[in-house]
């Protein structure tokens, strides 16, 4: 994507009612929607993460099947999510919304117990170990998570990545934390959850065109 094309998504977000932008002092000080999301979608729906959410096709697709839950896509990369965000004002999806932010800070983001489930799909699997701090489904992020979850909230992650899906089953057992679900090949085996497969991302689509197998696992982050 051109710089030019950057800039023109970046100023239309400012415009746009279901984008929220705040800087990082203001996330880490008192972030004015950490615990009022219920103000901000003017109502008690259940709310929905997606983490590294870029285009937006999983918050916009979750959002067009489940209308009595919110979903809020984050990602630090505005110009991506801005796909996402012009698609719910143009099919008048209230209960879609897009944060701009690094996902280490979710749980300045978010009070306790005020999410429901989050999904993170298609991550970097950041497999050199040196990265491991990085990776979305380490030790640390999980207790993030499990700050902001509710008591019965479930986490799901969808990825092409064999190591990504064979590091969290086997931190997850490490950990004690319930498996609800897990699947290595959600196209070819059967039982994956009906939006594991009905939903499809931009990347994941060119995974599938060069035959990688799309895997998935629903969790708690807590015993």
């Amino acid at each position: 994507m051109g710089s030019k094309n950057k800039l023109k998504r970046f100023k239309e977000n400012e415009t746009f009612a279901n984008v929220i932008q705040p800087t990082r002092e203001e996330v880490v000080g008192n972030f004015e929607h950490k615990g009022k999301w219920k103000d901000f979608f003017k109502n008690d729906n259940p709310i929905v993460l997606e983490l590294g959410c870029g285009k937006g096709e999983y918050t916009v697709g979750l959002a067009k099947r489940y209308p009595n839950k919110n979903f809020i896509g984050i990602d630090i990369k505005g110009a991506r999510f801005w796909r996402g965000a012009k698609t719910a004002i143009e099919e008048n999806l209230p209960n879609v919304a897009f944060l701009r932010s690094q996902i280490e800070l979710v749980d300045c983001l978010f009070g306790a117990q005020e999410v429901s489930e989050i999904w993170i799909t298609f991550p970097d699997p950041q497999i050199k170990y040196k990265r491991t701090k990085h990776r979305m489904t380490n030790e640390a992020f999980l207790e993030r998570y499990a700050k902001i979850l509710k008591p019965d909230g479930i986490m799901h992650l969808k990825t092409d990545s064999e190591f990504m899906h064979g590091y969290t089953l086997g931190l997850l057992h490490g950990l004690g934390y319930p498996v609800i679900y897990a699947n290595h090949n959600v196209y070819t085996n059967e039982g994956a959850p009906e939006e594991v497969t009905s939903i499809q991302t931009f990347y994941e689509n060119q995974y599938l065109e060069v035959g990688k197998a799309i895997t998935y696992i629903q969790f708690r982050p807590t015993n």
